[in-house]
């Protein structure tokens, strides 16, 4: 890493409340210098056509890896990304994105380099996370021949994709998505893993648009 990186990391590391404040207000005197209307017509409303299930890194703000502006992607992130049906808010914007605010893409989207999901590929005890990374361990339970194969390398990178697939699959089998499909919205449901190391985005090609491509198991009689 040049000495001009590393003096730029260490700045970043010096953040504080009046930076924040400050960075606040010269977001708004230069967005007002370029549109005087920006916060009248955005706090009119919301349309996002996507909601985005991401991992809470501070590397992977959703908005910024995608090129997309306030209003374009309704967020919701925790550790590692993880999707299940007990989590009451992740539920809760679903239900909400979906049936309120109609958005026709949900991603799932993990992320190269993930802390938890590495986690939960080893034994090491973290803390109370570790009750909410065995929802991982479960995928590399249900993977495991095919990651304990790869390179040593490799193997926690695959366990991403896997877990952003498994809880892409899981967001499929909600209530909230199939009652949607029987109802005829426009609904897909995507998994993707973007790379910190290059800032691209990797397409699973996991893709489902209607209750018939998932696994039988899942599916409810609607």
């Amino acid at each position: 890493m040049c000495a001009a990186n590393s003096e730029e990391l260490l700045k970043r590391e010096e953040i504080t409340l009046e930076n924040l404040l400050q960075g606040n207000r010269d977001f708004v005197t230069k967005t007002l210098e370029e549109d005087p209307d920006y916060f009248q017509k955005l706090s009119a409303g919301q349309k996002p056509p996507v909601l985005w299930i991401g991992c809470s890194d501070s590397r992977v703000p959703a908005d910024k890896i995608t090129n997309t502006m306030p209003g374009d992607i309704f967020v919701t992130r925790n550790i590692a990304n993880v999707v299940t049906h007990s989590d009451m808010s992740m539920l809760s914007v679903l239900d909400y994105s979906v049936n309120i605010l109609k958005i026709k893409h949900i991603i799932v989207c993990g992320h190269y380099g993930c802390g938890g999901v590495a986690a939960a590929h080893g034994n090491q005890q973290v803390g109370l996370i570790d009750n909410w990374l065995r929802n991982i361990k479960d995928v590399y339970r249900l993977n495991q021949t095919e990651v304990d194969a790869l390179p040593e390398n490799k193997k926690v990178d695959r366990l991403v994709e896997l877990n952003a697939i498994h809880s892409a699959m899981n967001v499929m089998s909600t209530s909230i998505v199939q009652n949607a499909w029987a109802n005829g919205q426009e609904l897909s449901v995507h998994a993707w893993v973007y790379s910190l190391e290059t800032g691209l985005i990797n397409d699973l090609k996991f893709s489902y648009s209607k209750a018939d491509d998932m696994d039988p198991m899942f599916k409810m009689d609607i």
